[in-house]
């Protein structure tokens, strides 16, 4: 659970902007390359570029190359992880797109197709975000007349099943807003794991049966616990709980294989032994699923400091899961920016300063932060739970343990970031709608993209790397609440020491003003901007959404009384204004010291009591005008990415020469491709 998303209005108040100018590419110049691809529903696709990728060696692009290929062979596997029909759905609907001979301009083609584009982004048939089923626009009898002009051979149907019995089935799960509402249910009174209508539980496992299956395999006071569960579906089989590895001859073999395979061909091109170790390791992983083999390589992994080209392959992050247990399919590849770099050694090699002189209680706190590395990377390719939406920034492993011992890896992606930067000076910010004065326009003019990014830096590399567990609390102690709260402990981190006078002192700010653009844009994004991203009458739900709101809210209202941070109506409309910054400061750090508390002793109930009184509920009044004022804007709230393809170029004896990047490809094009070239796994997978 250590991943940062970039909001929607950090992406969309980028613009104007200062950032360093992405290397030119062979066929796209700065001024010439078009990062806008698409836009449909609340969703606008980009592509980004990937500098200095010419400049590597040969071995090198061959290793990302292999790496690459292996990316985007876990595609399906993510998809029937979220829910058990997201294959069958997403074939049939790509069926009907491409053999579709009725008008293509019929209004509820047109729906169709918005809703195939939905369905690909999200990786199923819940929005990627909100986790909410995506209702079309089109009607069941569309849906009907369009399946029967399909020859039974193009359908995905079950051995013996009929187009009719396949519609019974089928119908209901894409249309019926009561059937499979949510991906995940994160809290309530409820069952969650009943509730949720994610696949890393079988059909009639309950929350009660999840919970005792793996407390029973856990070892008292185990110093060094494996991640129970974070590879298997748990199903019941003739009554009893059985798990199913994701693993070479278990469950999603077909695509693990073709993983491996590929991962195979990047072992020549190991730039050391190391890296030829910790790929030969993740290969073991895969082929016996055994995680203590995923703990060696993530020790493994985690003390490479030294390569140029890093990745990441496999199940790793568990926001999925409403338990916090089972893991998403995922895969980045990259190389490391050596000039932006420069600016997270600094911030790991001071890592202990800034743990000794957190706000929060010395029991809490690491007497020795160990391995803390920090990098600024140039992603190559993405996939899985990576795409299209991709985090910016990444911290890991994930278990405690192992961060205790061995330390943490951090990332921020920059060429990600400086994407969404020159998007929005393309398409448009929200800014002239939403910031106060021009005073703020100013700070985020002239110290967003910085801020943005050493935000992002300390929360990865100090925020989710800081901290410790008292002896005997469990790692999944706060059960449904650990996402938001790591997460909220993690921005806390950043926000408190984005402001302190050592970043001046390290050059990693130019001035003792920078952090108020930084401080402005997270109250005015946890407390109105990110509502953009939620229906009317919807709690807040995503992780990151809850954690940043629970931030916002919980300062506003304990520094309500000395106006700390206020809305103002000007015009008719509602702002955010920040009247004492230093204030505000010390209530972040109020509050930090509080999180880490609730961590450090596994205190679910004060967790829940925190998570459910400040990040769920919407004023509504507030939330109306927010979309109100969004819809004139014709911008998307949420955006994703399309990679570039990476092509060998051979000699007439098959050696290759070179590899190069094609960054022309459409967005519905990528994906069918994708579904053509990386589709192994079968329609159902039980």
């Amino acid at each position: 659970m250590k991943r940062i998303i970039l909001s929607a209005m950090t992406a969309l108040t980028m613009a104007g902007c200062v950032s360093s100018p992405a290397e030119q590419g062979k066929e796209n110049t700065q001024q010439e390359f078009n990062y806008i691809v698409d836009q449909f529903a609340d969703l606008q696709i980009l592509r980004y570029q990937v500098p200095g990728f010419e400049a590597l060696s040969l071995p090198q692009k061959q290793l990302l190359y292999h790496l690459s290929e292996a990316a985007q062979m876990g595609r399906d596997i993510l998809a029937d992880q979220n829910n058990r029909y997201n294959l069958a759905i997403r074939r049939t609907l790509e069926a009907i797109y491409q053999h579709y001979e009725g008008d293509r301009k019929d209004e509820q083609f047109k729906a169709f197709e918005t809703y195939l584009k939905r369905v690909w982004f999200s990786n199923g048939i819940h929005h990627h975000y909100a986790e909410d089923k995506i209702l079309p626009a089109f009607s069941s009898e569309y849906f009907v007349s369009c399946i029967k002009t399909i020859e039974p051979s193009g359908l995905p149907l079950r051995q013996g099943q009929t187009i009719d019995q396949f519609l019974t089935e089928i119908v209901p799960v894409i249309f019926d807003p009561a059937v499979m509402p949510k991906r995940t249910i994160q809290g309530g009174d409820q069952d969650i794991i009943l509730a949720s209508a994610n696949n890393y539980y079988g059909e009639g496992v309950t929350q009660k049966e999840v919970e005792s299956f793996y407390a029973a395999m856990k070892k008292p006071n185990d110093q060094m616990p494996i991640s129970y569960g974070l590879n298997s579906r748990l199903v019941k089989e003739n009554g009893q709980l059985k798990e199913k590895v994701w693993k070479v001859g278990g469950l999603y073999t077909e695509a693990i294989e073709q993983i491996v395979g590929e991962l195979k061909k990047a072992v020549p091109f190991a730039e050391n032994s190391r890296q030829k170790e910790i790929i030969e390791s993740l290969i073991a992983y895969y082929e016996t699923g055994d995680l203590k083999t995923f703990d060696a390589y993530s020790i493994l992994w985690v003390g490479d400091t030294t390569s140029e080209v890093d990745f990441i392959n496999g199940f790793i992050e568990t926001y999925g899961d409403p338990l916090g247990l089972k893991a998403s399919w995922e895969s980045s590849v990259n190389f490391i920016n050596q000039e932006a770099t420069k600016r997270t050694k600094i911030i790991s090699d001071n890592a202990q300063w800034f743990e000794n002189h957190s706000p929060v209680d010395d029991r809490f706190k690491k007497k020795e932060v160990k391995g803390v590395s920090a990098k600024v990377i140039t992603v190559a390719m993405i996939g899985g739970d990576c795409y299209p939406a991709t985090p910016i920034g990444i911290n890991l492993p994930n278990a405690d343990w192992i961060r205790r011992d061995h330390g943490s890896k951090s990332v921020t992606i920059e060429n990600i970031t400086e994407a969404y930067d020159k998007a929005s000076q393309q398409g448009g910010s929200l800014g002239q709608e939403f910031i106060w004065s021009e005073a703020e326009r100013e700070l985020i003019k002239k110290y967003g993209f910085l801020t943005g990014n050493l935000h992002t830096d300390l929360h990865e590399c100090l925020g989710h790397g800081s901290g410790q567990l008292l002896p005997g609390v469990e790692p999944d102690a706060l059960k449904a609440y650990s996402s938001t709260l790591e997460e909220t402990r993690a921005d806390l981190f950043g926000l408190y020491y984005i402001a302190d006078k050592k970043l001046v002192e390290l050059g990693l700010v130019p001035d003792a003003e920078a952090y108020k653009s930084e401080y402005y844009n997270f109250m005015m994004n946890g407390l109105m901007t990110q509502l953009v991203r939620i229906e009317l009458g919807k709690d807040v739900e995503e992780a990151h959404m809850r954690n940043r709101q629970l931030i916002a809210k919980w300062v506003y209202e304990k520094g309500k009384a000395e106006q700390v941070v206020e809305f103002r109506q000007k015009d008719g409309k509602t702002y955010i204004v920040i009247n004492d910054y230093k204030k505000l400061r010390n209530l972040f750090g109020e509050l930090l010291s509080e999180v880490q508390r609730i961590k450090s002793e596994g205190d679910l109930e004060a967790g829940k009591q925190l998570v459910e009184n400040y990040a769920v509920k919407v004023d509504p009044v507030l939330h109306a005008e927010v979309l109100e004022r969004y819809a004139k804007l014709n911008l998307a709230p949420y955006r994703g990415f399309v990679n570039p393809i990476m092509k060998q170029v051979k000699n007439n004896a098959g050696e290759v020469t070179d590899i190069v990047l094609d960054y022309t490809e459409g967005y519905a094009d990528q994906m069918l491709r994708y579904s053509r070239d990386y589709s192994y796994l079968p329609t159902y997978n039980d």
